[in-house]
Formats: structure tokens, C-alpha cells, sequence
């Protein structure tokens, strides 16, 4: 039986996904540490509900949008497309700590699919000269998957879910069952956000989250944190 066969669509967006991609995403609360030294989230109830607005108000409506617009532009290898949206997504970063997340967590996924060998040369020097941020870098790599863009992009909201969830537990604190109760609700909740997701045209795309750009600047000079947003 050969070995050399690429991994399949569903085992490259299971890998896409995991915590275990090198690529930083732990190291990142998006707000969420500075809600909790505020008071806004305190348990479990609060700290799911939180993650689950966000998914919805931010995520579906900003860079899981960008995402799905993005991974159809690499596969035609649309360059100007993808520069439009990459500056779109640079310009909607409020602050810089969420500047600094999506410029390193680019570079870092560019580099893992520079290791592995996952994109041609042509790609990469592509997100090099960008250069190109989290969800560009995530669209290449999700394209390269030749999966369905819904089932692409369920990956890659539940990898940001699993993070966020992590980043609830450590700062909350929060025990394992009730992370478990967390991801089971975002579960639920990210098939309708993947939709809002598909169906969101360049007008419709948006960022606007004030109460959150607000907390992103106030945890950049929080006397006491453990995540880097």
C-alpha cells in the first residue's frame, strides 16, 4: 500500500483546524481577557456568551466573509482580488495588538506551508509580497484542501472557537466540562454563522465593533495579562 498520497480534504481541514498548528493562535484572547478584567464576563454563561457574539458579530460578518470570498480568488489565482481584501482586512484592525495578530499568524502559517511544502512558489511569493494576513494565508491553505467552502470554513470557525474557548479556561477560569458545554454551543451556532458568512457581498462586509476595539486598547496597557490580545 503507497504511503505518498496527500492527506485527504477532510484530514487537511482537520489538521487546519487543530490547536496544534504552530501558528500562534493560542497566545491571542481577542478581547476576551480585557472583558474579564472588566467584569463583562465572569463564568461560564457570560464567557460562552461572549464567544458566541462574537462569532456572529464579528467573525461571520469580517474575516470568515473575507475567507470565503478569498479561497475561490487563490483558486483562480485572482492577485488583484486578493490584494482588495487583504487591505481590507488590515484596514479594519482598530488597534495594534489586533494589527500585530493577524500580520504574525500570517507570517507563521506562510512559513508552515513554506516547510511542508503546500503551495507553489508562485503562491507564496504571493502572500510574501502582500504581504499577507491570517485569513489570506488561512484561504490559501483551506484552497489548497479542495474542499467545499462551507465545510472549509466550519473548520476553520471551530479551530477559532477551540482557541477561544482554551483562552476562557485559562483566564476566567473555567474547568474542562464546562469548556466542553462552550464548544458544544459554538457547535450549534457555527453552521449559521458559515452561512452569513457565504452570503456577505463586499457591501455588506464589516468590522464594527466599537465596545471590542475599545477592550482590545485598554488589555494593550493592562497592568496584569497572560495572552498578547
Amino acid at each position: 500500500m503507497s504511503t505518498d498520497a496527500a492527506p485527504s480534504a477532510l484530514l487537511q481541514l482537520i489538521w487546519l483546524a487543530s490547536p496544534a498548528l504552530p501558528i500562534g493562535g493560542f497566545s491571542y484572547s481577542e478581547g476576551l481577557e480585557a472583558a474579564i478584567d472588566q467584569g463583562l464576563v465572569h463564568n461560564e454563561a457570560s464567557a460562552t456568551d461572549w464567544v458566541v457574539d462574537q462569532l456572529h458579530l464579528t467573525q461571520s460578518r469580517g474575516d470568515m466573509a473575507v475567507l470565503a470570498q478569498a479561497i475561490p480568488a487563490w483558486q483562480q489565482h485572482n492577485t488583484a482580488r486578493l490584494q482588495t481584501l487583504n487591505n481590507w482586512v488590515m484596514a479594519t484592525r482598530e488597534t495594534a495588538e489586533m494589527r500585530l495578530q493577524t500580520e504574525q499568524m500570517g507570517r507563521s502559517l506562510l512559513d508552515w506551508l513554506r516547510n511542508l511544502q503546500q503551495a507553489s512558489p508562485t503562491q507564496l511569493a504571493c502572500c510574501a509580497q502582500l504581504p499577507a494576513t491570517y485569513p489570506l494565508t488561512m484561504a490559501l491553505a483551506l484552497s489548497l484542501a479542495h474542499a467545499p467552502i462551507n465545510q472549509a470554513l466550519q473548520a476553520c470557525a471551530f479551530g477559532w472557537a477551540e482557541n477561544m474557548t482554551q483562552a476562557a479556561l485559562k483566564a476566567v477560569p473555567l474547568g474542562q466540562s464546562a469548556g466542553q458545554r462552550m464548544l458544544a454551543r459554538l457547535a450549534r451556532e457555527i453552521p449559521l454563522a458559515v452561512q452569513t458568512a457565504m452570503h456577505m457581498s463586499d457591501e455588506d462586509r464589516q468590522a464594527f465593533n466599537p465596545m471590542l476595539a475599545i477592550l482590545s486598547a485598554r488589555h494593550e496597557i493592562q497592568y496584569s495579562r497572560i495572552f498578547r490580545s
